[in-house]
């Protein structure tokens, strides 16, 4: 079934013109919301802890910063811009109290609202706006005059208008003016959360760090390693960004396009899929947010451990070298390194 798009003629920004937008939290999506909307004409406040390191930053770029449960009392819209893990808690405290009816709780990303941590009152209207791109290039984008594709999904329509709402929000992000895709709340969380673990981060680093291993195993030079799995990685993915795997492999050499794709699926096969799927049906019944919200509570223990042994890693060590040579990456540039912290 194609998703239905909607572009810049279908939205109306008349249906945020009497509101205020509460943007809570000013990292890397937090900023761009609240920014693009402001210069698009919508009255914003950003809620932020009392010592968050953001609040300064904020209002250096002109926005009026308020504890965080002062900016969902003020806020029509209260869009929550904060890590999954927080949100709950966060929401039970400072913003539910804070919300009446009528008004919007908004969201750009599912999890919460899929995995029952935050349970809406019902004389609210519940939606998401989800920029398919970090919130440094919806920014950087919006202020070139164009925008980045976004989803949309409607969990809950008190008012009857959560829909028109959700899109004269997209377009003061300026999403119309790429192209919005109707989803779901739970359609979003489980295909990000899959992509996220199967392929983008989970999937990818390890292809690359057990390509590494095969090499360096076989006597190789650590160095020339990198280069071959990890660093040439960028080219190939912006080739695929750009035009598509068809793309990737006009561009390429004869030879890299007859080796990748004659040996391509000896190295990921129908058993890899058949563990994707294994992957996917745990998002889907829960297993995976039940996991994620337990080793919250229990303070991190296995990331942090296994943060510690990634940084150990023999890629990572030779990587940190190689890249002192290469003056052109920055790795402390805000538009690199995205944050979501508040």
């Amino acid at each position: 079934m194609k998703a239905k798009t909607y572009y810049n003629d279908d939205a109306d920004l008349n249906y945020l013109s009497d509101k205020t937008v509460a943007i809570i939290g000013y990292g890397s999506q937090g900023h761009a919301h609240a920014l693009n909307l402001k210069e698009s004409g919508i009255d914003v406040v950003v809620g932020l802890r009392e010592d968050s390191s953001s609040r300064e930053d904020a209002r250096k770029a002109g926005l009026n910063v308020l504890p965080t449960a002062e900016a969902a009392e003020a806020g029509d819209i209260v869009m929550i811009l904060i890590p999954d893990q927080h949100q709950a808690d966060v929401y039970k405290k400072e913003i539910q109290p804070n919300l009446t009816e009528g008004n919007v709780l908004a969201f750009a990303h599912g999890f919460n609202i899929h995995f029952g941590q935050i349970e809406p009152d019902p004389d609210v209207d519940v939606f998401m706006v989800a920029p398919k791109s970090p919130g440094h290039l919806v920014r950087r984008v919006y202020k070139k005059g164009s925008g980045v594709p976004c989803l949309i999904a409607i969990e809950q329509d008190y008012t009857g208008t959560a829909r028109e709402t959700a899109l004269a929000y997209t377009k003061a992000l300026g999403g119309t003016r790429a192209g919005v895709l109707e989803t779901t709340f739970e359609e979003e969380t489980e295909t990000d959360l899959f992509g996220e673990q199967a392929v983008l981060c989970g999937g990818a680093s390890e292809l690359v760090k057990q390509g590494f291993e095969v090499l360096v195993e076989a006597g190789y030079q650590p160095e020339i390693a990198y280069f071959e799995c990890l660093h040439e990685l960028k080219l190939i993915v912006d080739l695929m960004y750009e035009g598509g795997i068809e793309r990737m492999y006009y561009s390429v050499s004869d030879t890299a396009e007859y080796g990748g794709l004659t040996r391509g699926t000896r190295v990921v096969d129908s058993s890899t899929k058949e563990r994707m799927k294994a992957i996917l049906k745990e998002v889907q019944d829960h297993t995976f947010a039940d996991e994620w919200i337990q080793e919250n509570k229990d303070g991190l223990p296995r990331l942090k451990s296994l943060r510690s042994d990634l940084s150990k890693h023999k890629i990572e060590t030779v990587g940190r070298e190689l890249r002192s040579m290469m003056d052109w990456i920055d790795e402390d540039d805000e538009e690199v390194v995205e944050t979501a912290a508040e």
